[in-house]
């Protein structure tokens, strides 16, 4: 089990879009960020927890988790998310 791997797509101080490659294992640690957050799953499944409640996800689901909520996963297949945050999270550049 290790980290998903991060790749900083596009950005600009109002939006920014990343891809989180997860193999089969991987966890995204509870956390919680002033951001808005969007998810889209490309690929592979996932269980993920948004304050509180488990829920899983699969290939073309997609999700908002507002500012301040505290999320996570776990993957469960190998796969790609792709995220978008506003504003730009400048701890990621």
């Amino acid at each position: 089990m290790s980290d998903p791997v991060r790749t900083v797509l596009a950005h600009s101080p109002e939006l920014m879009l990343v891809r989180f490659a997860f193999a089969a294992g991987d966890r995204g640690a509870l956390h919680s960020h002033p951001h808005v957050q969007s998810t889209y799953v490309r690929s592979g499944r996932y269980r993920f927890t948004l304050d509180g409640r488990d829920f899983e996800i699969g290939p073309g689901d997609a999700f908002v988790i507002p500012s301040g909520a505290e999320h996570g996963c776990l993957c469960l297949e190998a796969g790609e998310l792709i995220d978008s945050f506003t504003p730009r999270r400048d701890d990621f550049l």
